[in-house]
């Protein structure tokens, strides 16, 4: 099973079987997934918060990095590609048990480098939170594969 397909099989339950155990921390449920393309959707948890209630800006970048490194994944590269940068505008607050959609989007894939939009919105999509860009850097690390659901 490739990449895509397991992420795939676990549309509308939390992703456990990335390499990542970052990823595995977030616990992130898929909504959807293509090639290039994945929508996940997080619960805010009180350790995310910062001093006045509202989900930490640090965690939502951790959060768009890291859904962002797992849309890349999908390419099926052979090696692992590392974020060199982020630019993050913040709209809007979270807060403690907030159910949020984070989206991404390949722009623009080259030899070495790859470009990744992510927008993150309330549950129902009628808040933006923030929205991020990405460039990743192709590296000369062999990529592990995502753990099938089944093994």
């Amino acid at each position: 099973m490739d990449r895509l397909q397991i992420i795939r099989s676990f549309i509308g339950k939390t992703f456990t079987a990335s390499p990542s155990p970052f990823m595995q921390w977030l616990a992130p449920t898929v909504i959807a997934a293509e090639e290039g393309k994945l929508t996940f959707q997080y619960t805010i948890r009180k350790e995310w918060l910062n001093p006045i209630g509202n989900l930490h800006g640090g965690v939502m970048a951790a959060i768009m990095d890291d859904i962002i490194g797992a849309t890349v994944f999908t390419l099926t590269e052979q090696n692992f590609y590392t974020t060199i940068n982020n630019v993050i505008d913040y709209f809007a607050p979270a807060k403690e048990g907030d159910a949020i959609i984070a989206e991404t989007l390949v722009i623009k894939k080259g030899k070495q480098f790859v470009n990744v939009q992510c927008e993150t919105w309330n549950a129902d999509r009628s808040r933006m939170l923030a929205r991020g860009t990405s460039n990743l850097f192709l590296t000369g690390v062999a990529a592990q594969t995502y753990k099938s659901p089944t093994t």
